[in-house]
């Protein structure tokens, strides 16, 4: 063990790079590559703007690295992420996925971004994974953020943030192809290609695509629910996926860079919805520009995208156009010694038509302004403050179904306004002890499908009718989580704790399998359903990590989280059918264990993904339904070639043929076979 003045003059000196290479980190684009070859591991700067390791963020943060995608054997992002601590990811189908961050999934919250620009869907609440136009070889590291860091990454960030950061063209020359087959009809294939256009152009360019056989129509069964049906099964098909983007760098100036950006995906697949399983057809397309300058008043930057989604449902019954055009302006700046400075301004536009009974579109403008302060006090001890404030302007146009409630467009020409906060205090007292404290408040806003652009007319009985519809007055939830971490670096190993209470306020229900607020027929209205605000729910938990090295060739990794969820309703709320009993179907016990060995030309990793009991809403008729506790092992083993190509052969769900582990469908053993080069 080195001396304590040993270890703490290498702390200084790295906080003192942190300060001192600030503007050289700021350069137009980041050079991850420079960055986590000095720190001698991955690095972010995603949250102050300052090159930082992960513990020394201003956020509970994990990195998973480019290596661990590609070792891992994992097939899709929602796989990689559930071997990240305190992830909890249901798989309803092959293409179907969730994910949240310490439980309360499904729910809205989760903030997914590629290269900072949303691909969580905040019109629905969701994010589709198999619609990301990346693929695995492109991405250099995924970090996962847990906990409201709205003030720190953006709107509506109030469970966590999955931040995905793809190769740089200007700085990496990524080429890399792969054709990968397996049982169940698998077939994947994928390319990746970097190109210099002339000294002041780079540009990558990727596309893949895949194909596959559903999981078969078998169900869990259990004491309480002997024989479970089949739902809809006539109408599941096999899903498909294909995707292409293009990432562009043009050194502008020797201070001033352009980044372009456009992407396409096209799928097809299959998703649980209350009581039935249906299938939808889903196009993205997305085009982004960046303009960043490194002045003399800090590094400023100006991006404007646009995220395009179409959805067509079953036979073509709903079709959902929905268009989010996002700017941007912020500028990162040092005063004095020691203090960073963020400051923005963003504007939001995003509208969605109604659907099935069409005639009405929907639609919000946001305003939103932020702040940022990251003062290093001394060596050791750094401050964060962030506050970010959205003005949201709801508005409807377009018609109404005959005999529906609220049938006025003035209903929804309202605003909400709403402050999102983080505060932390880190403290690193040795080169080795890291400790943190932290305050978050983040806002969800509703939804534009809760709050009137799902649209339906249902005849209940001849002459009866039950609209349902949305609920222009929707209050957003709030989302306070208070969190201490110590993270401890030894010779051969690393450990980590986190102790969290997150508080969940004002949650909105589902109000399309039986949920929400009833209101009454009148003499000139039919009966109709809206979604409500409906509970409030806390979580309390303790979080453990750590990894290491047994022998030279030889690393392991171990984490597990528990937590307990209380749920407190509103009047006589059922949080069975709004899809909150958050109390139930959050697993209080989740963890991983994994290994990675590596010597010459071969390398093997094998992760074991475990999940306590719980329940879950039956697919069928929507009662809760027992979950049994369940280990999901995933493995690889590859074998490079002397001309540079790797033979892999990986798995999933490898401990049974088939598993239950939702109410759904059951997971199902799937084995592939690689062939892959990069250069």
């Amino acid at each position: 063990m080195e001396p304590m003045k040993t270890r703490l003059l290498s702390a200084a000196a790295i906080a003192a790079f942190t300060l001192g290479a600030t503007h050289a980190a700021w350069a137009q684009t980041v050079d991850y590559g420079s960055l986590e070859a000095l720190f001698d591991e991955p690095v972010t700067t995603s949250a102050t703007g300052s090159p930082q390791r992960s513990i020394d963020a201003p956020a509970d943060m994990q990195i998973i690295s480019a290596d661990d995608i590609r070792r891992s054997g994992e097939i899709t992002l929602p796989g990689i992420l559930q071997r990240a601590a305190g992830i909890d990811v249901i798989d309803f189908s092959v293409g179907d996925s969730t994910v949240n961050i310490r439980g309360h999934n499904p729910s809205p919250g989760l903030l997914v971004l590629i290269n900072g620009r949303q691909v969580y869907q905040d019109t629905f609440g969701t994010t589709t994974w198999p619609t990301l136009p990346v693929q695995l070889s492109e991405i250099r590291q995924i970090e996962v953020v847990k906990g409201p860091n709205a003030a720190l990454f953006g709107f509506n960030a109030v469970s966590g943030v999955i931040n995905i950061i793809t190769y740089d063209p200007k700085y990496d020359a990524i080429n890399a192809a792969s054709v990968q087959v397996g049982d169940a009809a698998q077939r994947r294939a994928s390319l990746v290609t970097t190109l210099k256009l002339g000294p002041a152009v780079s540009v990558r360019l990727s596309g893949g695509g895949s194909a596959e056989h559903e999981w078969r129509a078998i169900f869990p069964t259990s004491q309480s629910s002997p024989v479970v049906p089949a739902p809809a099964i006539g109408g599941l098909h096999d899903p498909t996926r294909g995707q292409a983007n293009l990432d562009l760098v043009a050194q502008l100036t020797s201070k001033s860079d352009l980044r372009f950006e456009s992407s396409w995906s096209n799928i097809q697949g299959n998703v649980a919805a209350p009581y039935s399983y249906s299938t939808v057809k889903m196009l993205t397309t997305s085009v982004r520009g960046i303009m960043t300058s490194d002045t003399r008043y800090g590094l400023i930057q100006a991006s404007a995208y646009q995220n395009r989604l179409d959805i067509k449902g079953d036979a073509g019954s709903v079709f959902w156009e929905n268009t989010v055009d996002v700017a941007n302006v912020q500028d990162t700046f040092k005063a004095g010694t020691g203090n960073i400075f963020r400051i923005s301004g963003d504007y939001r536009h995003n509208h969605l038509n109604t659907q099935p009974v069409a005639g009405g579109e929907i639609s919000y403008n946001v305003w939103s302004a932020s702040g940022m302060w990251n003062r290093r006090v001394t060596s050791q001890l750094a401050l964060t403050a962030a506050i970010r404030v959205d003005d949201l302007q709801l508005h409807r146009s377009g018609t109404f179904p005959a005999r529906i409630p609220l049938a006025s467009n003035s209903y929804w020409d309202h605003d909400i306004v709403q402050p999102s906060v983080n505060v932390t205090g880190l403290w690193r007292p040795t080169a080795e002890d890291s400790f943190r404290l932290s305050y978050a408040r983040g806002v969800q806003t509703p939804t534009l499908l809760e709050m009137g652009a799902l649209q339906e007319a249902v005849e209940l009985a001849p002459g009866v009718t039950l609209n349902v519809t949305g609920n222009p007055n929707l209050r957003p939830t709030i989302v306070v989580n208070y969190e201490a971490a110590y993270d401890r670096q030894f010779k051969q190993a690393k450990l980590g704790l986190r102790l969290f209470v997150q508080n969940w306020s004002d949650i909105i229900g589902d109000f399309s399998g039986g949920g929400g607020l009833v209101l009454p027929p009148t003499a000139t209205t039919n009966l109709a359903v809206i979604p409500a605000n409906v509970s409030n729910s806390e979580e309390t938990g303790v979080e453990l990590t750590a990894s290491g090295r047994l022998l030279a060739n030889l690393k392991w990794r171990a984490d597990y989280t528990y937590s307990t969820v209380r749920d407190s309703l509103f009047g006589a709320a059922d949080p069975v059918a709004n899809l909150v009993a958050f109390q139930a179907i959050t697993p209080k016990y989740r963890g991983n264990v994994g290994l990675g060995w590596a010597r010459g030309p071969w390398e093997a990793d094998a992760n074991l993904h475990y999940v306590g009991a719980h329940k879950f809403y039956n697919v069928v008729n929507g009662a809760l339904a027992p979950v049994d506790a369940y280990g999901s092992l995933s493995a690889r083993i590859g074998y490079r070639l002397e001309s540079g190509v790797v033979l892999a052969l990986s798995g999933q769900n490898l401990l049974a043929e088939r598993q239950a582990q939702t109410t759904g469908l059951k997971a199902e053993r799937r084995w592939q076979f690689t062939m892959s080069r990069a250069w």
